[in-house]
């Protein structure tokens, strides 16, 4: 497709583009319910990720990504559906409706499957070669949009009775991590990350022969729950090494009130009240399967060096949504807080600064858009997040303020590094200053009355852009 002289003189001059015959190659990995901070090279977290430690040396690490929330409990779904269709949240929930469905139930929304406007058919108009592996959880049917699929997932690996309601301290545990017996990762007989890896080497070896550019969308399940690893890689990890968060709470005094009750499924991993050793146990699960995806991601880095194609390839790394695992009393991804919404984004390939650090606020699906511009794809209408070249460039900081949104019941926004968190439910309304004050402790509302009732129509406006319908004003009339 015709790329505009503009975009490809930027391009050229940043060193973004090989030439307008030979396109990059992307490589896009995912991950589920990974946490901003567990990269071992970020220094965060004790955690052991010598593969993506890699991409951070190699290319540029964006610290404030964020996933924009979710219109269910599965917000994973909410992630991937606004990822493989460019489209912001409460739009993407109307268009995920649609997909599959003779008469669609929004008109304003077209079937995106049928008229070819999903990430990957774009790519595969634009000339590329397309390949999934792993984690869909899309209401489409990868196999009809994607040239070659393998071991495609519908969502989460299944957990077992025994999986909840665990650890209790002095009490023998029937769950094990690294036990074939409580399936999950391991059904089949070998760890699905482990699987996600030889498919991708797959993949790496057809592309090699192929002349046309490829797009790889490689989307583990780790280290989503159950959280299972080898014991070897458990092992790594004893529980004296493990920290237990500074703003843990046995209990979060909001929970019924924001949709994280004890009876939802990620909640109830861990018995009530939390425990200091049960969040341990629970890190060290996370960390164990953490470390064991990243030897696989370290597979298909290797094996892209070996196909001749590394050169000229774009690899972005990043998760759908972070998750608590033990920060305010929660254990789930359901909430707005910094370690449920913000994501890993490290970013290499040709032109990208080496080890650089980007603190601009970017959505992780910015990369659906950025693809298509590396591609020299045209952005369709209906996309509503933007290429990242430009930040990249140095040339944009990125979003002026970061929306969040989680069922009606929470709502948030991050400006000028300020949160204002809403709880409509209670109702509440939180601020927090996230430069001084990461770890989201110190509640400013009452210190700071003004600065709240900014970002409250800073969130309104946000509402609008979103489509978002839910009134706030029914339940913080103070703040109008």
């Amino acid at each position: 497709m015709k790329i505009y002289l503009a975009v490809f003189v930027s391009l050229l001059i940043s060193g973004l583009l090989v030439s307008a015959e030979e396109k990059p190659n992307i490589l896009f990995i995912f991950a589920d319910d990974q946490c901003f901070d567990t990269i071992g090279a970020l220094g965060l977290t004790d955690i052991e990720t010598p593969n993506l430690d890699r991409l951070v040396d190699r290319g540029m690490t964006f610290t404030h990504a964020y996933n924009m929330g979710s219109w269910s409990g599965a917000v994973c779904v909410a992630s991937r559906h606004m990822l493989n269709t460019g489209t912001f949240v409460w739009h993407a929930e109307k268009i995920s409706e649609n997909l599959n469905k003779s008469k669609p139930a929004h008109n304003e929304w077209p079937d995106f499957q049928k008229e070819n406007l999903m990430w990957s058919q774009l790519m595969k108009a634009g000339g590329y070669d397309t390949y999934f592996t792993g984690k869909w959880h899309v209401r489409a049917n990868p196999e009809s949009i994607f040239d070659v699929t393998s071991n495609v997932r519908g969502g989460m690996p299944k957990q077992t009775e025994a999986g909840y309601n665990r650890p209790t301290q002095g009490v023998p545990d029937e769950w094990s991590p690294f036990d074939p017996q409580f399936g999950g990762f391991w059904e089949g007989g070998k760890h699905w990350s482990e699987v996600v890896a030889d498919d991708a080497t797959n993949f790496l070896e057809i592309a090699a022969k192929s002349d046309n550019p490829f797009f790889m969308y490689i989307a583990f399940n780790a280290p989503h729950d159950p959280r299972q690893a080898p014991k070897e890689f458990i092992d790594r990890y004893p529980l004296d090494r493990i920290e237990v968060p500074a703003n843990f709470l046995p209990e979060y005094p909001y929970k019924d009130k924001i949709d994280n009750r004890p009876s939802l499924r990620d909640e109830r991993l861990a018995p009530f009240p939390r425990t200091k050793y049960a969040v341990q146990v629970h890190r060290q699960e996370y960390y164990a399967i953490i470390t064991h995806m990243d030897e696989q991601i370290g597979r298909i880095l290797d094996d892209l060096e070996l196909s001749g194609k590394a050169e000229n390839t774009y690899i972005v790394f990043s998760a759908d949504h972070g998750l608590s695992v033990g920060h305010h009393g929660l254990i789930g991804k359901q909430n707005l807080f910094e370690h449920s919404v913000k994501v890993p984004f490290i970013v290499s390939g040709p032109g990208i600064a080496r080890n650089s650090k980007n603190d601009s606020l970017i959505y992780l699906q910015d990369v659906m858009p950025t693809a298509l511009e590396l591609a020299g794809i045209d952005k369709p209408d209906h996309v509503q997040f933007r290429s990242l070249l430009p930040v990249i460039n140095g040339e944009s900081s990125g979003y002026e303020a970061i929306y969040g949104g989680y069922l009606k019941s929470q709502r948030s926004v991050i400006k000028n590094g300020f949160k204002l968190l809403l709880y409509p439910n209670v109702p509440k309304a939180l601020l927090f200053n996230l430069d001084e004050d990461p770890l989201e402790m110190n509640d400013l509302s009452g210190t700071y009355p003004e600065k709240v009732q900014k970002m409250y129509k800073d969130l309104k406006k946000l509402q609008s852009e979103t489509g978002d319908t839910l009134d706030l004003d029914l339940s913080f009339r103070s703040l109008l």
